[in-house]
């Protein structure tokens, strides 16, 4: 049996569906135009009428006979209807042979067949009619013939089919473009995602130089691709990095275990190994921990338990923390803090990046040297400074030591995380960390841009 593609199917749905609304709005204007063009006719009629029953009920009734003769001598076209009636109904003066039966209500208008006098010929007609009392106990019977209306009517009505015939061709063939072209887009979508869930993520859609709505949607569905590529380039990267990373301490570890076993010969030599392994073990759970902390910090789920925050007596704590490490290392540990305004922010990460930074200057500072920790206000914005006597990061490593186990020099303890993580915690408070031009300072701007 003969199966359609489902591209086709969904072409003419879509197409369907188009051209169903456009000839739906088509009927729609139609009805209404039909509607207001009786209804103007009718209002119309029903206005000349009025004035019929106005005029003459405002006529002295002697002179009512001879004002009804006058009116349908100047009626050239013979398409009024005018008649006296007396209250048994008998004819007075007037076009019409007898009061229509049964007889309506005075006031309103209504169509029926009338009995003409004056039209050769022709025994019956159709008008539009309305029977007002008058003060004698007279009533007026005023009316319009219908037939020019009717002919009017009938050419509205055949315009409107004239009309509406092109309008549904225009509206099929309207329907059937739209929805190719609205299935072609779709499909050019749903190929991407196909490429995509298949592993190639540098697939994008095409967007055009002008775009239109699609075009616009095209255009953040890349957009959102470059950083979902970029995203798992960075967790392929991290995972490289971690094997490279975890590899040489599991290596040293266990090259270790092995030796200390062969040469343990007594109950302190086998307790000397075990402390060397818990040692190693702490280093790659200190790796983990900074890296599931750096997770963290990349999700912002922490921003929602951020208050306010005392930069001054948080400044201080860190260096109170660091100064009996500083003492064993020979270093004068200086702290410097003037007050500042309470900024929104996690306190705990921002004592783990000014930690961090102290860290870093005492372990890649001179020894004996001075370590410098300030607080101070830039422009109105809190500036967090750590300055060593050291040289400081060359200026073509600055960009690399923010990013993981990068480690630029040797000769030093540790992951390469620290600064990674300080970078984290600025970023995820909206703060800029950056380096001095020259010498060894390191700041924490706590606001965006430069000073």
């Amino acid at each position: 049996m003969f199966r359609r593609d489902p591209r086709t199917r969904a072409t003419w749905r879509w197409g369907g569906a188009i051209a169903a609304i456009l000839i739906l709005q088509s009927l729609v204007l139609a009805g209404i135009f039909w509607v207001t063009a009786t209804n103007n006719h009718r209002r119309a009629i029903e206005h000349i009428l009025a004035d019929d029953c106005s005029f003459f009920a405002l006529t002295p009734p002697a002179e009512r006979a001879d004002e009804l003769r006058e009116r349908l001598a100047r009626d050239i076209h013979r398409e009024r209807f005018l008649a006296l009636f007396d209250a048994s109904g008998r004819r007075i003066a007037g076009n019409v042979a007898r009061m229509p039966r049964p007889a309506p209500d005075t006031g309103t208008s209504f169509v029926a067949p009338v009995a003409p006098t004056e039209l050769p010929g022709k025994t019956s007609d159709v008008a539009r009619l309305t029977l007002c009392p008058l003060s004698d106990g007279t009533r007026l019977l005023a009316g319009m013939d219908l037939d020019d209306t009717e002919e009017a009517l009938r050419l509205t009505w055949q315009s409107l089919l004239f009309g509406l015939l092109p309008g549904v061709v225009l509206a099929l063939g309207v329907g059937l473009v739209a929805g190719r072209r609205a299935a072609r887009q779709v499909d050019t979508v749903r190929l991407l995602t196909e490429r995509i869930v298949s592993g190639d993520l540098s697939q994008r859609l095409p967007v055009s130089a002008r775009p239109d709505s699609f075009g616009l949607l095209c255009a953040h569905i890349n957009t959102m691709l470059d950083r979902l590529q970029m995203l798992v380039a960075e967790v392929r990267g991290i995972g490289d990095d971690i094997a490279h990373q975890l590899r040489t301490p599991l290596t040293r570890l266990r090259a270790g275990l092995e030796r200390g076993l062969r040469e343990a010969e007594d109950r302190a030599g086998f307790e000397a190994v075990i402390d060397r392994g818990l040692a190693e073990i702490d280093g790659l759970l200190g790796i983990v921990a900074a890296l599931l902390r750096l997770r963290e910090l990349e999700d912002g789920e922490r921003r929602s338990r951020f208050a306010a925050v005392d930069l001054m007596r948080l400044v201080e704590d860190a260096c109170d923390l660091h100064r009996p490490v500083a003492e064993d290392r020979g270093i004068t540990l200086h702290c410097a803090c003037a007050p500042v305004p309470p900024i929104e922010g996690d306190a705990s990460l921002l004592m783990e990046a000014v930690a961090n930074l102290i860290d870093n200057a005492m372990k890649f500072g001179p020894a004996g040297g001075t370590v410098t920790v300030g607080l101070a206000c830039d422009a109105g914005v809190p500036l967090i400074t750590v300055a060593d006597e050291g040289k400081g990061v060359p200026p073509a490593e600055r960009s690399l030591v923010t990013q993981r186990f990068y480690r630029g020099r040797r000769d030093g303890t540790g992951a390469g995380l620290g600064l990674a993580l300080v970078t984290g915690i600025a970023e995820l408070h909206g703060f800029t960390l950056y380096f001095a031009p020259e010498g060894s300072l390191v700041a924490i701007r706590c606001g965006p841009g430069r000073p």
